[in-house]
């Protein structure tokens, strides 16, 4: 199903599979705060869990609190866990977390909260740079679903494939003109919006398999 050319580059590219109090609330996906059962609030001992607001700050106290663990990227960034996401929604999203979690913001708070925005503010960066490319989002959602690609690694590749790959590289090397750059990009576009068409099938069968799964549990 997944053979030939577009299915090895599936798995070359990976595809395969302190001015706080003010701020103004997030849109954020109530729907993914939902159900957790976070620790009490570090500085005053109020419940976290749900309530906690965005996820960052304590209800009661206000204070920043450390980053939820069990939060994905997509749940992060307010995007569906899908292949396509929307680009502007997300550097939105972007921004908005940024002026809520940078560092900035916390030159005067306490040495903890400094500590924890420094952590936010890093998470924040990586969710973005992640879910922005396609390549890397591809990777991503495989690593939700259980299956990472070791990078670098070129286990049960297509050997005429990686010498198509080693001919393009050269060929970009050595490209001097417009039109040169522009077959080359044809080239790549076209397997680039094969192994998409495959990521998305590959969505669609993983749902099956989880529910495959739900069906063997006993009742």
């Amino acid at each position: 199903m997944w053979g030939g050319r577009t299915g090895a580059l599936l798995r070359v590219s990976g595809l395969w599979p302190a001015g706080v109090l003010g701020r103004r609330p997030l849109s954020c996906n109530a729907a993914s705060l939902a159900g957790r059962n976070s620790p009490q609030c570090w500085n005053c001992g109020a419940p976290g869990g749900p309530m906690r607001e965005h996820g960052f700050f304590c209800p009661q106290c206000r204070a920043l609190q450390p980053p939820d663990p069990a939060r994905d990227y997509f749940s992060l960034m307010d995007c569906n866990r899908a292949f396509r996401v929307d680009t502007a929604k997300l550097q939105t999203r972007y921004q908005e977390l940024q002026r809520l979690v940078h560092p900035d913001f916390f030159s005067q708070r306490s040495q903890t909260e400094k500590d924890f925005s420094e952590k936010h503010s890093t998470l924040v960066n990586d969710a973005y740079k992640t879910l922005l490319a396609p390549l890397s989002r591809g990777l991503y959602l495989l690593k939700l679903h259980g299956l990472e690609i070791p990078e670098g690694t070129d286990d049960e590749m297509d050997r005429q494939f990686l010498m198509e790959i080693m001919e393009i590289n050269e060929n970009l090397a050595e490209a001097q003109s417009e039109a040169a750059m522009k077959e080359i990009e044809s080239i790549v576009r076209d397997d680039l919006e094969k192994a998409k068409k495959m990521l998305t099938k590959m969505r669609y069968f993983s749902n099956i398999e989880e529910k495959i799964k739900l069906k063997k549990i006993p009742l």
